[in-house]
Formats: C-alpha cells, sequence, structure tokens
C-alpha cells in the first residue's frame, strides 16, 4: 500500500506530536483494510538519535510517551482498539561498540509499556557517529515483523546528522523496509531544507513514508486542566486494584510506581497522561498483573499455587479468589 502525506508543519512541531498525527491518519488507512476476521495491530519502533545534540529530543519522548497510548486508544476496528507493540532502538552512541555500528536494540517488539518508559528514562546522550541506515536494517532484520501487510508497521527514526553517513546504504535499508510493508517516517530535528540536503526526505520517499522536521529543544508549556486533581485521586485508587503474581509480580509493580515517579518528574502535563493511559486497553499487564490476566483468561486460579499470589489471597477458598479478584475488576472499570 502506498500513501503520501502532504502537510506544511511549523517549528513548533515536538518529536510526538508529529508521531501521534502520523500514526492515527496511516492507522485509519491500514485499519479499514482489514477484513472482519484479522485482528488489528500496530507494530511501531522508534530509533533515537542518543548522540550529544539530542538530549531535547529524549526528553520529548520521555515526557510525551503516554500521548501516543490516549491517542491511539481513540481509533478502532470493529468496536476494538489495536494492540500497540513497540520496539526502542538507540544509535549514533560514543558509549556503544563500534562494531554494532554505535547501535543497541534497547527493547524488541512488546506491549509492556512500563518497560519501554523506564528504557526511555535510562537513555544517556554521548558522542556522535549516527548511522541511519544501518540501524533500520538492523531494526528490519532483528525485529519480529508480523508477515501481515495488511496491519500496520512503522519505523520512526529521528536523529539531526546526515543520513547517509556510515557503510551501509540507507537506500538499500530502505527499500528492504517497504519491501516487507515497513513504512519509514524521518524526523529531522533542525531546519526543514536541512533536512533534505542531508537525505533524511529521501529516506522516507524510498519507504512510502513521510519526513517531518522539528525543533527537538521545544519545551511544551502545560495548561491546567479542570479534571486534572480528580484523575489523580482517581489513579491513587486505580493503582490499589493491582495485583502482583508470580516471579514477576512484585518487581512488576514496583516498576509500575516508578513510572509513575518518572512521568510526574517530567512535567503535571506527563503525570496526567500517564494516569490515563493506565485506564486504556492498550496498558495491558497480564503477564504479572492477576487482574488483567485473570480478565483476558490467561490464568487459571485452580492452578496458580498459593505461594505465587499476593499476601492477602493466600487462605482464601477458590470462592473468595475469584470473588475478591471480581470485586477489584469492578472497582478498576469504574476508574479515570
Amino acid at each position: 500500500m502506498k500513501l503520501r502525506l502532504n502537510f506544511k508543519l511549523t517549528t513548533k512541531q515536538t518529536f510526538i506530536s508529529l508521531l501521534i498525527f502520523i500514526l492515527l491518519l496511516l492507522n485509519t488507512v491500514f485499519i479499514h483494510s482489514l477484513s472482519n476476521n484479522e485482528s488489528s495491530l500496530i507494530q511501531m519502533a522508534i530509533l533515537l538519535d542518543t548522540s550529544n545534540s539530542m538530549d531535547g529530543l529524549i526528553g520529548q519522548a520521555k515526557s510525551n510517551l503516554w500521548k501516543i497510548v490516549n491517542e491511539l486508544a481513540l481509533t478502532k476496528k470493529d468496536g476494538k482498539i489495536p494492540t500497540l507493540e513497540v520496539a526502542l532502538f538507540e544509535y549514533g552512541n560514543n558509549s556503544l561498540s563500534q562494531k554494532d555500528n554505535y547501535i543497541r536494540k534497547i527493547v524488541p517488539f512488546t506491549t509492556d509499556l512500563d518497560l519501554i518508559s523506564e528504557e526511555l528514562f535510562n537513555l544517556d546522550t554521548n558522542g556522535g557517529h549516527e548511522y541511519c541506515g544501518a540501524v533500520i536494517q538492523d531494526a528490519v532484520k532483528d525485529l519480529k515483523w508480523s508477515k501481515n501487510n495488511k496491519i500496520l508497521k512503522v519505523i520512526f527514526i529521528a536523529g539531526n546528522e546526515p543520513f547517509d553517513q556510515g557503510n551501509i546504504d540507507y537506500r538499500n535499508s530502505a527499500k528492504t523496509a517497504i519491501s516487507r510493508g515497513i513504512v519509514i517516517n524521518t524526523i529531522f530535528c533542525g531546519d526543514l531544507q536541512n533536512g533534505i540536503n542531508t537525505k533524511w526526505k529521501d529516506g522516507a520517499d524510498l519507504a512510502d513514508g513521510s519526513y517531518m522536521n522539528i525543533n527537538h529543544n521545544l519545551v511544551e508549556e502545560y495548561i491546567k486542566a479542570p479534571q486534572d486533581d480528580e484523575i489523580m485521586k482517581l489513579n491513587q485508587e486505580l493503582n490499589k486494584t493491582y495485583l502482583g503474581y508470580g516471579n514477576k509480580g512484585k518487581e512488576k509493580k514496583e516498576l509500575q510506581a516508578k513510572q509513575d515517579k518518572n512521568a510526574a518528574s517530567m512535567n503535571k502535563e506527563s503525570e496526567i497522561q500517564r494516569a490515563v493511559s493506565k485506564s486504556t486497553q492498550n496498558y495491558v499487564n497480564s503477564s504479572w498483573d492477576l487482574i488483567d490476566g485473570y480478565e483476558k483468561n490467561e490464568i487459571d486460579l485452580k492452578k496458580i499455587k498459593d505461594k505465587e499470589l499476593p499476601e492477602e489471597m493466600r487462605r482464601m477458598t477458590l470462592k473468595e479468589k475469584e470473588d475478591y479478584i471480581n470485586k477489584l475488576l469492578k472497582q478498576r472499570k469504574f476508574k479515570i
């Protein structure tokens, strides 16, 4: 499927606002192409330049991740919200291995959005050897992309150095991507014409994507809304409905709390956006949360050992366990 998006952008555009815009536009086209018996899916790989000059870009990604989740939650196919899988790469950082072209696959495709958030907050910038062709090639070859070309498969690559650096030709990488149904959108951090001159537009054109430029150092202003305080109160109540189980339960519940704090450390809007995201169907924790796992029929209470359950459930009968989970599930559905 070939799709061209032509629009004029201003220097006030940020990385995440553009990413959301393109995803929604692409998602509408791809979802409407699915037949009724095909499940909808979005696979999105984010490739971030983490060289010295990219602190602003990383900051935008940290503070606005949850906007993506909230916007995509508005898109539905046959009344269902598409499953969102996100992968994350960094490139251009001198702390990384030269033999790997200064590239690191941070997270493969995952629905664990807390993990993506955690890794974004762990990123540091350093040095600069930005090989776009190489990181696109790695993303195309190393990730488990769906073979279904009717779903949305998209790469977003952001940076500010010439697109044609390195020994791997970006043109070959882009052509390989689109041959597998993977669209590439390029985001140049700087002047529009400079990005065109340094091949960022060409990289997008070759893979049926869009070229955009942003002011990566722009700080968005938070505008308080009347419902913000109520959202945060409901978020506190929502957190009480999570029950960690199994080997990952305690660790993942602590990670969830940490990402609440990370979002709040950026700005108030980021904190609000994360709280809202936790009420959407794209925020799924069935691998460690008893409520999500039970609702999605991924766990069998008859088979779970008491030692794998939260302390308060270990002496309950099967009926008491089911009643307790259903009570929390009902409470969760009324939050935010």
